[in-house]
């Protein structure tokens, strides 16, 4: 009797698995195919991992396949440590980065940090958007050149030319309209979305009040933006405790 090592390769099985031909398999989507999900709702988890931002109005089909099928895009981003956060009241959908101290997380998620122009911006079409909707304004909306009057005075003579300063501030403006945070109705005019509550919450507002009033605590500039912050954080906070 021949004794069987355990540990010798078997010959009779393939050292790769072949693909499946795509007529031998009408459900693949390709050579090789060995997703399970369909098409649509493949898509809809390629938008997730692509964009910051998933928003319900923007995307309506897109929004309606991830509400149908959400706990399985969900289960499919918890394979990368990737969670999937859904905001049914704003219909806005977005991914977080899953972080443990328990477990060896892999990141694959990078934070990109606002510059000084972009956090400036943001500051102020938060404390705009706040006011409008407190007011029962049904959309809050700003002009370019109210956005540049504003966020201008917390620079100073060593943040470049004057030009540069505008371009700075007509930079991030560019950038949060590509994020989905606004959107231009008509040329210089904005509709801030409820994007903006997602990106700048009541804390985050909060910290940087208090950094805006440290960079301009010596300064001779005026400070408006500042004032209405706070008021802002104040309310926002009052809310969030009720």
């Amino acid at each position: 009797m021949t004794d069987i090592d355990p540990s010798a390769p078997d010959t009779d099985t393939p050292a790769f698995i072949a693909p499946v031909a795509m007529e031998n398999d009408p459900d693949a989507l390709f050579a090789g195919d060995r997703g399970t999900l369909d098409a649509d709702v493949r898509r809809v988890l390629v938008r997730i991992l692509q964009r910051r931002f998933l928003v319900a109005d923007n995307s309506p089909a897109e929004w309606k396949l991830l509400l149908e099928h959400q706990q399985m895009i969900e289960s499919r981003l918890n394979d990368l440590f990737v969670r999937l956060v859904v905001d049914h009241a704003r219909g806005v959908a977005y991914k977080e980065q899953v972080r443990s101290d328990d477990v060896d997380v892999p990141i694959l998620l990078k934070d990109e940090a606002y510059s000084r122009a972009e956090t400036l911006v943001l500051v102020y079409l938060r404390t705009v958007f706040q006011r409008e909707t407190t007011a029962g304004t049904a959309s809050a909306r700003v002009d370019v050149e109210e956005v540049e009057q504003t966020v201008l005075t917390y620079f100073s003579e060593t943040d470049g030319t004057r030009a540069s300063q505008q371009r700075a501030v007509r930079t991030a403006i560019a950038r949060l309209d590509r994020e989905g945070i606004i959107e231009e109705e008509s040329e210089g005019r904005y509709r801030i979305g409820p994007l903006i509550e997602i990106v700048l919450s009541a804390e985050v507002l909060r910290d940087l009040q208090r950094w805006l009033e440290e960079q301009t605590r010596d300064a001779d500039t005026p400070a408006p933006l500042i004032d209405d912050a706070e008021a802002v954080a104040s309310g926002i906070l009052e809310e969030e405790r009720a």
